[in-house]
């Protein structure tokens, strides 16, 4: 062949090669939106959906009965795949709930032919069921444990899923009947959670381990891809179609006039083609991302660079003029809080047969929370921003205690030495103490920070280690199993309820449940009983409290702070991000104002 016919040739296939050689579909026309988060979820099984990472997935690509308005803050719920709210009989006990029909799982090769069945009432109640199958090793179970009549049994007799559980039975095709052991105030928000999201059972017996990344929903979007890296998901087509009413979501002109929310007035969601969920660990390198200008469209400000990107931190947050003119921004104190718990379940530092030792730990947990530098651990790591308090009720729930005493955020070294002199602890015979995190620089750096603190109260440098963990998900894995001695914890809450935040240290929630600290205190648990079946008032706000006051007292957990949240994206998106109350249910509601080229 001669040159000139090989060069002819190679143009000719040029095209071709290009396309053939690009990374992944081509995605030219299609509206794309590029989140990302700082962690990846290890699983996208609704039962282990118990990260915001997860979540932010599994909202996505599965259905919930409940969900919360898009815009309308404090939150409130709305109807998602049910056709209303609950009917609720009077005693509180019984919830009548109807589906829509004619909604379909997505086609798969689960199911005969390929073709994706209708979901039904049936399919709610399995999804549920899951939870108590000690197969499934749910980590969602704690929220309805004890509350649903019959299931306790159901799941002693052998989880059969052939068998029925008294209070959680399909009427008909599309009518679900709850029926409660007790009053359970908040089951509606639970029922709106990624924990509750609704499964066919088609899926599960067909991938087996490998439905934990390979999921089947009826939600807005199917995944496509998924890696430690990112997660790919396209639109659903076959997706309901519910045009937007925004004010039925809580629209506000001066809150969110200026993102230009109102061009999505009466549209279809979902308004992308295609998500691609970005895993970033590090902040710095989100934040090059972010400003390249053509990946990720969304991130928070890495603390390193808060003063070079912010004009104001307080009492308002406001952009540097550079910024302002590329991004949108929005902030406002986090749905949850930071705290560090102590592993009640480990005898050197909690509870112990030798109740003389079993005091002594408590003297040990009190001295280390003395060492504990609040004032220094948010200038170093929150730049002066977050919102430190004491407990475990934060700020943006009604029930926080605003007069709540505040020796629990004492810094004072030389106290805490003097508890330890007093209860006989000593160099020789103080326990070796490991804090638990996963493998990062931020991790590392408050460790070392901790280290610090401790060794101002006496304690042996020697005997203050650090436990690493590869990513979250190994990191939670371990606190589910009480592995970690000293627990490093964020927690956003589920619902904009303390008793959301109040059930972590509930004794039956304990390990492998949310009580990390498996604190297990009578007084605690009996209030907690009490007030779980209460509606909002004045009483359960004074419970509560002294719930909160317990925890103190019993020195369980360092506590807390609420870390300001800055979300920054490109002009191109119209949107109001949002990772509080089942992070990432805004995906369906985001617009990108041009397709990629």
């Amino acid at each position: 062949m001669s040159l000139r016919n090989t060069r002819l040739l190679f143009l000719l296939c040029l095209p071709l090669l290009l396309v053939a050689c690009s990374d992944g579909p081509d995605t030219r026309g299609q509206k794309i939106y590029r989140p990302s988060l700082g962690g990846a979820p290890t699983s996208l099984d609704p039962v282990q959906s118990a990260t915001v990472y997860a979540n932010h997935v599994v909202v996505n690509v599965y259905d919930t009965l409940y969900a919360y308005k898009y815009l309308k803050r404090p939150y409130e719920l709305k109807p998602n795949l049910a056709e209303g709210m609950p009917e609720v009989s009077e005693d509180g006990l019984t919830y009548i709930i109807r589906i829509q029909p004619d909604v379909h799982f997505i086609d798969d090769p689960a199911f005969p032919d390929g073709k994706g069945r209708e979901v039904t009432a049936e399919d709610f109640v399995y999804s549920m069921k899951r939870h108590f199958d000690p197969k499934s090793r749910s980590q969602g179970n704690w929220l309805w444990a004890g509350k649903i009549r019959g299931m306790e049994e159901w799941k002693k007799a052998g989880a059969d899923y052939a068998q029925e559980v008294e209070g959680l039975l399909a009427l008909d095709r599309y009518t679900v009947q709850i029926r409660l052991t007790r009053p359970f105030p908040q089951l509606v928000h639970t029922l709106a959670q990624g924990f509750s999201a609704i499964v066919p059972h088609e899926a599960v017996d067909y991938y087996g381990r490998e439905f934990s990344v390979h999921p089947v929903g009826s939600g807005p979007f199917r995944l496509q891809t998924f890696d430690s890296v990112r997660a790919v998901l396209v639109r659903n087509s076959g997706f309901r179609r519910e045009p937007i009413s925004l004010e039925f979501e809580g629209y506000d002109e001066a809150v969110h006039g200026k993102y230009g929310i109102a061009e999505i007035e009466g549209r279809i969601p979902p308004l992308v083609d295609r998500l691609e969920i970005h895993f970033i660990k590090e902040s710095l390198s989100r934040w090059n991302s972010f400003t390249k200008g053509d990946e990720i469209q969304y991130a928070t400000i890495p603390k390193e660079l808060l003063d070079e990107v912010l004009a104001k931190k307080q009492p308002e947050v406001k952009l540097k003029p550079a910024y302002a003119r590329r991004y949108f921004m929005s902030s406002g104190l986090e749905n949850g809080f930071v705290h560090t718990d102590f592993n009640m379940k480990d005898p050197l530092i909690g509870y112990n047969e030798d109740k003389e030792r079993e005091k002594r730990n408590h003297a040990l947990r009190c001295a280390i929370r003395y060492a504990w530098d609040w004032a220094e651990r948010n200038r170093t790591f929150y730049n002066d921003m977050g919102f430190v308090f004491p407990g475990i009720i934060p700020p943006v729930v009604p029930e926080y205690d605003p007069h709540a005493s505040r020796e629990a955020l004492e810094h004072n070294p030389d106290k805490g030495r003097r508890l330890l002199e007093e209860n006989g602890w000593t160099p020789e015979n103080l326990p070796t103490l490991t804090l638990g995190g996963v493998a990062s620089v931020d991790s590392r750096q408050m460790f070392e920070q901790f280290r610090g603190w401790l060794l101002r109260i006496g304690y042996p440098k020697e005997k203050i280690n650090f436990d690493a963990y590869a990513s979250f998900g190994d990191y939670n894995r371990a606190v589910k199993q009480a592995k970690i001695m000293i627990i490093g914890m964020g927690w956003g809450l589920d619902y904009p309820d303390a008793e959301n935040t109040l059930q972590l240290f509930y004794g039956p929630n304990g390990s492998p449940g949310s009580n990390a600290s498996n604190f297990n205190d009578p007084e605690y648990n009996r209030l907690y009983e009490k007030s779980s079946v209460m509606q909002p008032s004045l009483e359960r706000t004074q419970i509560f409290r002294r719930m909160n006051e317990i925890v103190l007292d019993s020195c369980v957990t360092i506590s807390g702070l609420s870390r300001k949240n800055i979300f920054l994206w490109h002009k191109d998106v119209v949107a109001f991000p949002d990772q509080s109350i089942v992070g990432g249910f805004y995906f369906r509601y985001v617009d990108v104002k041009e397709a990629d080229r």
